[in-house]
């Protein structure tokens, strides 16, 4: 009997069937997203028994080539089966290792890296979380000062992280450090793996105004790590930490969310019998528009890459636009539901139950986190519509 084909050898729309087909029969029922916390993310042991799940049926790292355990898809199929995972309704996962550290392992790791991570990143032996953000020096990345002293075979570590996003259920951090003192203040990071069981450690859970502790402080105190956890060349960090941001944000910038709280608030307007106030429709009616030019831009951005083309600084815009929508639509969601909106918790405004504070708080950090809207719009002026410097700082 022939084995199943490879699923790039699939046509589209099989691969999009085989998959659906996959999710519908394994995806816990309980798991799924509704319209309670369409944002929810998976966290801890139940994400790391699902990816395994995911992993064991050969689902896993649809990025990744072939040779290094991933799935190898084109960029095509790698949209579909993110399509697929929204469909099913499947709980988000911050899964770094795989779609940070294994890319980066992969394009600038040494053999000895790739051989000892890859395998562990893929059966969820190490669960990774990114120390970038410090103090001080959140978008302004460069400017960080947590330092790394060679000394003989390891480098000793001191300084703090912060807004690092699930630390307290990682093993390990890839990190920026300070490695050395140059004119051009991006000169000088290096890029480090580090257990997170090494002496010197600790981690701080940060509960949000959601009341998640998603996000965490991580201090540096004489920490001493080998040598060899040194991913690229010293000082070349922020090389190796650019490598990947273009498709980061091709990912961040999905639709979904923004599709999700649409939904919700279509729900609520009926609910709320207020198909009838013209204010309030006309609002709707706008946010959908954006919405749909919105997800027009994403697909040619998109289908720009699936044709060969590669990540550009135009990308800013996706993460830009993506996450002031669902801004706008939380709010809206929010001020419909009038005192309803004003609730900590659980409220069932009609026949919905729904937590809109929770989704309104969540919302939040998206314009922040993975480069702030700020910067990306900065990105924009200087590289795309080609602004001087000075220009782009005055609007």
């Amino acid at each position: 009997m022939s084995e199943p084909a490879h699923p790039d050898r699939l046509s589209d729309e099989q691969f999009r069937e085989r998959f659906r087909a996959w999710l519908a029969a394994n995806y816990p029922a309980e798991l799924k997203q509704d319209s309670h916390r369409p944002f929810r993310r998976l966290r801890g042991d139940a994400a790391v028994a699902w990816l395994r799940r995911v992993r064991q049926a050969g689902w896993r790292a649809p990025a990744w080539p072939r040779e290094y355990g991933g799935m190898g898809l084109s960029f095509r199929k790698q949209l579909i089966y993110h399509e697929e995972l929204e469909h099913a309704g499947v709980a988000r996962i911050i899964d770094l290792g795989e779609t940070q550290l294994g890319p980066t392992l992969i394009q600038c790791g040494s053999e000895a890296q790739k051989a000892h991570y890859l395998p562990r990143i893929l059966s969820c032996e190490d669960v990774w979380c990114q120390g970038y953000s410090e103090p001080g020096a959140g978008s302004d990345l460069a400017s960080l000062r947590t330092s790394a002293v060679r000394e003989g075979e390891a480098f000793i570590v001191n300084g703090q992280k912060i807004w690092t996003t699930h630390a307290t259920d990682s093993t390990h951090i890839f990190t920026l450090v300070r490695t050395g003192k140059f004119a051009k203040k991006q000169q000088g990071i290096s890029f480090l793996l580090i257990d997170l069981a090494t002496p010197g450690i600790t981690v701080r859970p940060i509960v949000n105004l959601a009341g998640e502790d998603e996000f965490c402080e991580v201090f540096f105190d004489n920490v001493r790590v080998p040598a060899a956890q040194l991913v690229g060349e010293l000082d070349q960090g922020w090389t190796v930490a650019k490598a990947l941001l273009g498709y980061e944000r091709i990912w961040i910038g999905s639709p979904a969310l923004a599709g999700k709280a649409l939904e919700l608030a279509r729900t609520l307007v009926e609910e709320l019998a207020l198909t009838n106030d013209a204010g309030v429709m006309d609002r709707l009616a706008q946010l959908a528009a954006d919405l749909h030019d919105y997800r027009l831009l994403y697909a040619e951005i998109c289908d720009s890459i699936a044709d060969g083309g590669k990540p550009g600084p135009d990308v800013s815009m996706l993460k830009v636009y993506a996450s002031e929508l669902l801004h706008r639509l939380t709010e809206f969601n929010q001020e419909v539901a009038a005192e309803s909106g004003g609730i900590v918790g659980d409220a069932r405004i009609g026949g919905a139950l729904t937590d809109l504070h929770w989704q309104f708080m969540m919302a939040r950090p998206v314009t922040i986190f993975a480069g702030a809207n700020e910067i990306q719009r900065d990105i924009l002026a200087k590289t795309v519509l080609g602004l001087p410097a000075e220009a782009s700082a005055r609007n």
